[in-house]
């Protein structure tokens, strides 16, 4: 089977494929037949829509997302910067003695 070009969509597209699967005018496979998706995506789109609509324990929403990453980066950092001084205190005790 032939890989698929992969396509943006835009939010707004997004949207409002979402409505039509959430409002139950039409099932996922209807909608990704009709607007020619993958069921994946559609998938995924309703999912990160609910999760952002309704806060739930193991759904983040894009804020919580974009947050978390910006956290991980920033903990990363400091770690390097504790591994550094570390190794500074290290060297300056040995030199010492």
């Amino acid at each position: 089977m032939a890989q698929r070009k992969r396509r943006k969509f835009s939010a707004e597209f997004k949207a409002d494929c979402v409505k039509l699967v959430r409002s139950g005018a039409r099932t996922i496979a209807q909608v990704t037949r009709e607007f020619d998706l993958t069921e994946g995506s559609l998938r995924d789109w309703v999912q990160r829509a609910e999760a952002e609509g309704t806060p739930s324990q193991d759904a983040l929403t894009t804020a919580e997302r974009t947050e978390l990453a910006e956290l991980r980066k920033r903990v990363k950092r400091l770690e390097m910067d504790k591994e550094i001084l570390r190794k500074a205190a290290a060297f300056f005790a040995k030199e010492n003695t």
